[in-house]
């Protein structure tokens, strides 16, 4: 093996232990590792090793594009509320664990199919905690089993994850590989996902632990009351508050209903919603921002409806109010607040208690604290100035764009629809998709932006980088002999072994830059056997992408480590079982569809 090879093996080994350490971050690792690669090559002038060019070739990967592409479509599909609007009917209101898994999994894994599983977790993690509360069911055996649904999911279709899109379109570059289709890759990822999903239904109450944490269980000081009216024309109204979901929301309670001047200060389950209706409200402040984001809810009307900003691009902010705000002592209706901050206040706390009364007759006291939807400026303009203490923005609190759910459905089917009939590329129907979203309101430019996770497109480059860098040095032909030795030529052992190879550096670091410095391994051992690409490249996607063992191997994993109180042994107990799962139906359906 020639020098280039052995430095570029020592490089790779280096980057793989810093980022299994936790020593470096893998951005700056696998950066750091081919500046080195890249440094020794100009000054030596070694033709074996990789050149600036070919090292940053990889920001142009069709893959690449494609992923922060898909990005903005998942947030298209956030803002405007319509993972909910598909959701809500599915998941219904169960009352046991069996059924409360058995409805969760299969919505998430079937969005994750066609959506980035970071964003899909994310919205479901406040629907686990509202299951778990309803059902009086430990949280614990349901976050896990949500981020494993997300991630068997993703294995469906070629734009499930960011690592199927990369190792496709690395072996796209490959000579007489065309790509794989959207659904092509099904014929293995379905077969997973249901023995996937069984496993976690059947052995979940027996390997998670029974406990996890539960928004509204922490005593929180803050309990606003805050007060919405249900929308005229809306789908809540003629439900009862039971049907409608606004009996049992996490970390939050009804207190009473308004209906047309009168009060119902005992609101049964079984009371209809009328339009019109004021609901009051108290609760923390999560609880709070989900209700305003509710399908059929609004602001009370006489607070918000006079704000000049329109609505999509409010946000909410918290003020604490100071001894010197002028307003102190005053009414919030008398105070004239909207007209003198161009800010509504919807929520107010004081003291952990509830207020009574409408929101407008309360007086402002030194110390309160206002829940306000107003312009992003506000932030500003009030930051320094003495009226208030304290003012900081809530985060992801930009109202959802209901009317546009139906627009974000539609674009996302008819992406789908165009690349997987072959009318356009998967690159171009999702630079369309993306374009629509923008165009029709879904989702904002600065929207779009914040929701593309920059740094998973840093490590995918880099990682192209190392990978281009493997192959070139000859490291990635040596490693792919030796495989083929130790499994004595026999195509299905060497499959076993690189996922087996790709699963551990999966577990360890990341999914995207295991899956870019297995794949030249793969390659040369596909032309060493003689084999065809295909049943090669989807090992290593398949390996890439369904890490179960560690909470590190998998973004959401690690997304539901806190929430559901787990230990690390956790993952090991109930991950590795599925891990031998999806890789016995891997390597049992691989050769069967795809001859070698």
């Amino acid at each position: 093996m020639r020098w280039e090879a052995w430095l570029t093996v020592a490089v790779v080994v280096a980057v793989f232990l810093a980022l299994a350490s936790g020593r470096a971050r893998p951005v700056s690792g696998l950066f750091g590792g081919l500046t080195v690669i890249i440094t020794v090559g100009a000054l030596t002038g070694s033709e074996h090793l990789v050149a600036p060019a070919e090292a940053v070739a990889g920001f142009g990967n069709s893959g690449l594009i494609t992923v922060g592409l898909l990005f903005v479509v998942a947030a298209g599909l956030v803002h405007t509320g319509a993972v909910g609007l598909v959701t809500d009917p599915l998941l219904g209101r169960p009352r046991r664990l069996f059924t409360a898994q058995l409805r969760l999994l299969g919505p998430v894994a079937g969005l994750s199919a066609f959506l980035n599983n970071t964003p899909i977790v994310a919205v479901f993690l406040p629907v686990v905690n509202d299951l778990a509360r309803r059902c009086r069911l430990p949280a614990s055996r349901l976050y896990l089993p949500l981020s494993y649904a997300a991630i068997l999911g993703g294995t469906c279709t070629l734009i499930g994850t960011s690592t199927n899109l990369i190792v496709d379109g690395l072996a796209r570059a490959q000579p007489g590989f065309d790509g794989l289709g959207l659904f092509d890759i099904a014929w293995v990822g379905v077969p997973a996902t249901v023995v996937g999903i069984g496993y976690i239904l059947l052995a979940s109450p027996r390997l998670l632990p029974a406990g996890g944490s539960a928004l509204g269980e922490t005593p929180d000081p803050r309990r606003y009351t805050v007060e919405v009216s249900v929308a005229r024309d809306g789908p809540l109204v003629g439900r009862s508050i039971e049907a409608a979901g606004l009996r049992h929301l996490p970390g939050l309670f009804l207190a009473e209903i308004e209906r047309e001047g009168e009060l119902l200060p005992a609101v049964a389950p079984s009371e209809r919603l009328h339009g019109g209706d004021r609901l009051v409200f108290v609760g923390v402040l999560e609880s709070v921002v989900d209700l305003h984001r509710m399908r059929g809810i609004e602001p009370a009307a006489d607070r918000v409806d006079r704000l000049t900003a329109p609505r999509e691009q409010r946000c909410l902010v918290e003020a604490v109010v100071s001894d010197a705000c002028p307003l102190v002592g005053h009414s919030i209706r008398d105070g004239r607040f909207r007209a003198e901050y161009q800010a509504a206040v919807i929520a107010v706390a004081r003291g952990g208690r509830r207020l009574p009364g409408k929101i407008g007759d309360i007086v402002l006291q030194a110390g309160d604290t206002l829940l306000l939807e107003t312009h992003p400026s506000f932030l500003q303009r009030q930051r320094n100035a003495r009226d208030f203490f304290l003012v900081s923005g809530v985060e992801d609190s930009t109202p959802r764009r209901h009317d546009r759910a139906w627009i974000a459905l539609a674009t996302l089917a008819g992406m789908v629809t165009l690349a997987a009939s072959g009318v356009l590329t998967l690159l171009n129907a999702a630079l369309l998709a993306a374009g629509t979203l923008v165009l029709t309101g879904c989702v904002t430019g600065p929207e779009a932006r914040r929701h593309v996770d920059w740094n998973v497109l840093l490590v995918i480059g880099a990682a192209l980088g190392l990978g281009e860098a493997i192959a070139q040095s000859g490291a990635a032909a040596v490693a792919a002999g030796e495989l083929v030795d130790l499994a004595g030529g026999e195509p299905l052992l060497v499959l076993a072994a690189i996922y087996l190879v790709t699963l551990l550096c999966t577990e360890l670091i990341t999914n995207n830059a295991a899956a870019v410095l297995v794949f030249p391994i793969a390659v040369s051992a596909a032309e060493t056997l003689g084999a065809g690409l295909t049943p090669f490249v989807v090992v290593v996607m398949m390996a890439a992408s369904a890490a179960f063992a560690t909470p590190i191997g998998y973004q959401t994993n690690l997304m539901v480590y806190g929430p559901g109180g787990y230990r690390f042994a956790d993952y090991l107990r109930f991950g590795l079982p599925l891990n031998a799962l999806v890789m016995g139906v891997t390597l049992g359906m691989v050769p069967w569809v795809w001859e070698f």
